[in-house]
């Protein structure tokens, strides 16, 4: 499809949307005009070389040579305009020098194709006005039929009924194919901008922003923040190029987001080497802390294996924190979904006051996993704004197999 976008009028800089636009104006030009040549058959073997087996030959001349004109210029508005012009007055001129409507069989039917070329290309203001001269051309048909009637050809019940089945068959096509055309792409432009929704927000805060428009924020009881820091980063960075930066972060933080997936947590953000995710929201989880200390040991061992780089390895601390804490959407340009409370600056503390490799985490989180991982006391350390706090270090998950499937005696 992306071949296919980018032979006519194309321009290196046109974005998706424009190229789609472009490849949409060419198919109905030609659409349209391959339908010209069989109307010009059609007309020549009933009416024989005459002006109205000449007119769909001139509309396929007409919008062939606008569309050369269009890919020279590399601009599609005039292959538009001449679709638009010429598929409303031509048909119209069709249908009055063959005689009535019901001679023609309504071949007038086709010039409905130019207010709605018009809708898909511009506002609905704008195809307002084509519209009214479609309709002022079909007043004209209406008021004045028997007197084409009387000076156009004598046309039999079958050949009526020919250019019926025609018109009108041939008509509905290419509207169903073209509406169906942009229907798809309108679905799919909304299914992607829908991705780009959940890239940014939870699912279930994306589904309740798009249906309400008041403030989105929640109050948890118990949620786990993540904090982790790529410890020295100035120095590992200093002499790499910008794209080689990037591309390390890259790696490193798609590691974290695939482990953050696989365990149902929630990335809040990234701040330049500051990584934050959360566990237990937007949706309460009991099990927030032991799913965020999983996580956590999983990350530290998941970036112990990415190659080294300059003979450097990128290492971070890690500091976890447990505790009631608000969330919500803010932003209207950008939106943003974020936590906020004492909970969340306690995580950054143990973070900050941690260790190079390891998982600092508070009393809070300690209480909720101590039975089912291995903590090692770390000690009352003097936090800025909190005073002494009590920290452990989470080194591992305790072998709980045989609490769990305990041994049977009986055989």
């Amino acid at each position: 499809m992306q071949r296919l976008t980018t032979f006519f009028a194309y321009q290196p800089g046109d974005s998706d949307s424009l190229r789609f636009e472009k490849f949409a104006a060419f198919l109905i030009a030609a659409s349209c005009c391959l339908a010209g040549l069989v109307w010009t058959l059609m007309y020549t073997l009933i009416f024989g070389l005459s002006l109205t087996a000449v007119l769909p030959l001139s509309f396929v001349i007409i919008v062939g040579a606008v569309l050369v004109v269009s890919h020279r210029t590399k601009n599609h508005y005039y292959t538009v305009y001449a679709q638009i012009l010429c598929i409303m007055y031509i048909t119209a001129f069709i249908q009055w020098s063959i005689g009535g409507i019901f001679d023609s069989g309504f071949v007038m039917v086709w010039s409905f194709l130019g207010p709605l070329t018009a809708l898909m290309f511009f506002s609905v203001r704008q195809s307002v006005l084509w519209f009214a001269l479609f309709f002022v051309n079909l007043l004209i048909t209406i008021a004045f039929d028997g007197f084409f009637s009387m000076h156009g050809y004598q046309v039999s019940i079958a050949t009526q009924r020919l250019f019926f089945g025609m018109n009108l068959g041939a008509s509905s096509l290419v509207v169903f194919i073209f509406a169906g055309y942009f229907v798809k792409t309108a679905v799919s432009e909304r299914e992607r901008a829908n991705r780009l929704l959940l890239n940014v927000l939870p699912g279930q805060i994306a589904h309740r922003l798009k249906n309400n428009h008041g403030t989105i924020a929640d109050r948890f009881e118990s949620i786990s923040i993540l904090f982790a820091d790529i410890a020295d980063s100035t120095k590992i960075f200093a002499d790499m190029q910008p794209d080689a930066v990037v591309d390390w972060l890259n790696q490193a933080f798609s590691v974290l987001d695939d482990l953050a997936d696989q365990h149902g947590l929630e990335k809040l953000r990234t701040i330049g080497d500051n990584y934050m995710v959360a566990s237990g929201l937007p949706i309460p989880s009991r099990d927030h802390a032991k799913e965020m200390a999983r996580f956590a040991l999983e990350m530290i061992a998941a970036l112990d294996k990415l190659p080294a780089r300059n003979g450097r390895q990128i290492r971070f601390r890690v500091g976890i924190n447990s505790g009631p804490a608000v969330a919500g959407v803010i932003g209207k340009s950008k939106f943003h979904y974020d936590v906020w409370g004492d909970t969340v600056n306690v995580a950054s503390r143990m973070e900050s006051y941690g260790q190079v490799g390891k998982i600092q985490i508070s009393k809070t989180t300690y209480e909720l996993i101590k039975d089912e991982f291995d903590c090692i006391p770390h000690g009352v350390i003097e936090v800025k704004g909190k005073g002494e706090m009590e920290t452990w270090f989470l080194v591992g998950q305790k072998d709980t197999s045989e609490l769990s499937h305990p041994r049977s005696f009986l055989l």
